[in-house]
């Protein structure tokens, strides 16, 4: 018999990366996406209990609902950067896993919180607990696939953001409907039965992650070292881009101008993220009195969803189509422009239905433009660079939580409406769509670790 021919290299590479990177997909995004609806529903499940009972119940003014908001990010930020870089020392196993049981223990104990004070200490507690999660999920997301499946991917983790408040939100409002269970009021069953599942998937992830490609014994022999060669080639590539200032190092991404612009840019996008985040249903329960109408809480819990879904479609699509065509600057820049002007116009129209309209574009330019984002620090740093750099990046964006929550609600109580907090955000996206083109245009000392067809 005639011996069978060899396949193509360059077909059997393409069937060996179809494979791993599909099996990544349905393995470890879809997982790691759950963590992070968690994360984000706990992170800000005092939204939807101010409006429905806990603002009345412990005595919070606009300004101290925006600061027990807002005091979270400051724990976060002060532990982000450790955080990451003991996830990278010890790998995403182990210290996800931590993390999740950590902050459900703390989300728990809002069950049972009875003052402001206790509200502020518990959501800065919260914040220590959560601290590095977000950067760390990205960090161990990019690990596992080469820079060219990176939008892709983190597009389908990202999808876990506007679907928490889709599925989130009517949550909530069912379970803070169910006053008197235990003897405790609505908001408080809230925060019992969305504390427990970080806890239980802070134990399933301990068994169920793995650190590496080379370790996912559900990989076929090929496939993990296709996966192995291919992220080792990259790294090796940026540290011969860098030279000397991309060894790995800490000092690599403190001293890396490109990190500190993309922090900005992050900043923008995120303060109007949690300005949306914390306030929208405050907001919504105000269009009672404002339009002379009624909502019941699972009313308001609807309505606070519906930004969201659009959102989710927008992201997933946006995603594709920066990974099919390669990302470009204006994949992050046009987002940013849209939702630097629709926020503002927001205050100007003349219905609920107007105004969550325009709330919607929004909240699709903010969602659209992050998983994009976060695609490209990774393509220049690398090891522990990159483990710091993009907790610093992130911990620009809690200190855009931080403000946003809290100027939001400071402006309301001093102007006594929310014009002048969003015209605030609307100039905060600007600000990021001018940086993001300022700095494509520095090339090639800016992108020259990217293809020509990704600047």
């Amino acid at each position: 018999m005639p011996a069978t021919a060899a396949p193509p290299v360059k077909a059997t590479r393409s069937a060996v990366e179809k494979s791993a990177i599909k099996k990544i997909s349905i393995r470890l995004v879809p997982f790691v996406a759950l963590m992070f609806f968690v994360n984000y529903l706990d992170r800000t499940a005092v939204s939807f209990a101010e409006p429905n009972g806990m603002g009345d119940d412990l005595a919070l003014t606009a300004a101290q609902f925006g600061f027990a908001s807002g005091i979270f990010f400051v724990g976060y930020i002060v532990l982000e950067v450790p955080s990451n870089m003991a996830l990278h020392r010890f790998g995403a196993r182990r210290w996800l896993a931590r993390i999740m049981v950590t902050w459900g223990i703390v989300s728990l104990l809002f069950t049972w919180v009875d003052s402001s004070g206790g509200l502020y200490t518990l959501r800065f507690l919260l914040g220590v607990a959560e601290a590095g999660f977000f950067p760390g999920a990205i960090l161990f997301l990019s690990q596992w696939v080469p820079s060219r499946h990176r939008t892709k991917v983190l597009g389908l983790f990202y999808l876990a953001q506007p679907l928490t408040t889709v599925f989130g939100a009517p949550l909530a409002g069912w379970l803070i409907g169910h006053h008197g269970l235990f003897g405790l009021e609505g908001w408080r069953v809230m925060f019992l039965f969305v504390s427990i599942p970080a806890i239980v998937l802070g134990v399933v992830a301990w068994f169920y992650l793995i650190d590496r490609p080379a370790d996912a014994k559900w990989l076929t022999t090929e496939e993990r070292d296709w996966l192995t060669k291919e992220l080792a080639a990259e790294n090796e590539q940026k540290t011969g881009h860098e030279g000397k200032h991309a060894k790995g190092d800490l000092k690599a991404a403190f001293t890396n101008g490109r990190v500190w612009v993309l922090a900005v840019v992050y900043f923008g996008f995120v303060y109007g993220l949690y300005a949306l985040a914390f306030f929208l249903p405050t907001i919504i329960d105000g269009f009672q009195e404002q339009y002379d109408t009624t909502f019941s809480v699972m009313d308001k819990a609807w309505i606070t969803a519906i930004p969201y879904l659009p959102a989710a479609i927008v992201l997933f699509f946006w995603s594709r189509h920066a990974t099919k065509h390669g990302t470009r600057t204006w994949h992050v820049a046009g987002p940013a422009i849209v939702g630097g002007i629709s926020i503002p116009l927001a205050l100007y129209m003349g219905s609920p239905t107007a105004t969550v309209a325009v709330i919607t574009v929004t909240a699709c330019a903010i969602f659209a433009a992050l998983p994009v984002f976060w695609a490209v620090p990774s393509r220049f740093l690398t090891g522990a660079a990159a483990a710091a750099g993009i907790a610093l990046i992130n911990t620009a964006g809690n200190i855009a939580g931080f403000a946003s929550s809290y100027i939001t609600g400071w402006l309301k109580g001093l102007t006594g409406d929310y014009y002048v907090p969003l015209y605030l955000v609307g100039l905060f996206m600007l600000l990021s769509a001018v940086l993001m083109v300022l700095l494509a245009r520095r090339a090639p000392t800016s992108t020259s670790s990217l293809p020509e067809n990704q600047r």
